[in-house]
């Protein structure tokens, strides 16, 4: 018989070594690692679980002991005017504020002064509506309506915007009167030439509103052209049989000839 390398194993007979050794196939170590791999396993399994609880219980533990009462935090409301202003940027030693009261209005500011009655003509009459258009009332003389009831006209409020760029029209605005533009005498004595393209805004009257300088040569011909647009004159633009307004774009031309 072979003693086994384990102390309390199973040993092995010589007819088994010999078997062996005769041809019948290894058999050595087989049954008795069949037999002990599950106690090694069951032990060692044991000993991973002890040591992970060990581990985490220690870590648990350890927060639970060091987890005391959360720090107090002692908050102190400020309103703005009490903080004071900020210290200075360029010294150290900057002059304290100076305290500058608001305005106060006087005591005696709003208290109403009693005056006597004023005596009230039994003659006298409010004049009506009517007379009131008419100017014929019985008011003084003041800036208003012919009358001197010191009521002023009809006053004319232009809320007309301008124009989009471009509107559909079913008639277009056909010039009546054209205005030729001063020649700069400056122009004239440096022989310039140029060319000035305008914007003219025309109403529903047919009169320029306002006029847009788009593109120029030289702007010595700039303000000659503007006050040469503004003296045009137009027939309306008429879409949906009413006028409207548009923009009309005009050239003019400023050119020397012959001795000018």
């Amino acid at each position: 018989m072979l003693e086994s390398i384990y102390p309390g194993e199973a040993r092995l007979s010589t007819e088994s070594a010999v078997a062996g050794v005769a041809g019948e196939g290894p058999r050595y170590g087989a049954g008795e690692l069949q037999a002990l791999y599950k106690r090694y396993l069951f032990r060692g399994l044991a000993i991973a679980i002890a040591a992970h609880a060990m581990v985490i219980g220690g870590y648990y533990a350890a927060a639970a002991l060091g987890a005391g009462e959360p720090p107090v935090v002692h908050v102190r409301l400020l309103r703005y005017s009490d903080l004071g202003p900020p210290p200075s940027i360029e010294s150290g030693n900057a002059p304290p504020p100076v305290a500058i009261a608001p305005p106060r209005a006087r005591v005696d500011a709003g208290v109403p002064v009693p005056v006597p009655d004023l005596e009230v003509n039994a003659d006298q009459t409010i004049a009506t509506q009517h007379e009131m258009n008419e100017g014929t009332g019985p008011g003084g003389e003041g800036g208003g309506s012919p009358g001197g009831t010191g009521i002023p006209g009809d006053i004319a409020i232009d809320d007309e915007a301008p124009p989009a760029d471009y509107v559909a029209v079913e008639k277009e605005p056909v010039i009546i009167k054209s205005v030729e533009p001063v020649y700069p005498e400056m122009a004239v004595k440096t022989g310039l030439e140029g060319k000035v393209w305008v914007k003219i805004w025309v109403d529903r009257e047919g009169k320029p509103k306002q006029v847009v300088i788009l593109q120029s040569d030289n702007e010595m011909f700039n303000q000659p052209a503007l006050d040469a647009a503004k003296q045009f004159v137009f027939t309306p633009a008429y879409m949906n049989d009413g006028p409207v307004s548009v923009w009309v774009t005009f050239p003019f031309k400023f050119t020397l000839s012959g001795d000018k």
